[in-house]
């Protein structure tokens, strides 16, 4: 069965940085767009960033272009989210996404999405 296990947050000071990654297994990777969301303490889950099957494209939720950036290694199915220049509204459960099988080329998140247990990032000073 598809299985999404993100790693890599922890502590950070703001103007930091941390890399996420979320390896992926159970399914045909390279086959399916990959989603990064998150969910900040008493807010609702708010989508980061998508990221075609080959890396071609990429997009961003604005609240994030230009300080975060994801890849994709597909020999080694994972999905990545480098995070620069962080600040403490960047604070949340972070999420890797597969999309479902019915729409595979989604690179946003939403009904039929397939989750990972999240992987906490705190910033502060």
């Amino acid at each position: 069965q598809v299985q999404l296990v993100e790693s890599g947050g922890g502590l950070a000071q703001p103007g930091g940085s941390l890399r996420l990654s979320c390896a992926a297994s159970g399914f045909t990777f390279s086959s399916y767009a990959m989603s990064w969301a998150r969910q900040a303490p008493g807010k609702g889950l708010e989508w980061v960033s998508g990221i075609h099957s080959d890396g071609s494209d990429t997009y961003y939720a604005d609240s994030v272009k230009g300080r975060f950036t994801i890849s994709r290694d597909n020999d080694k199915n994972t999905v990545y989210l480098q995070m620069n220049s962080l600040k403490p509204e960047d604070t949340a459960l972070y999420y890797c996404a597969k999309p479902p099988d019915s729409d595979p080329w989604r690179v946003t998140v939403g009904s039929g999405s397939s989750w990972g247990q999240g992987t906490q990032v705190t910033v502060t000073v």
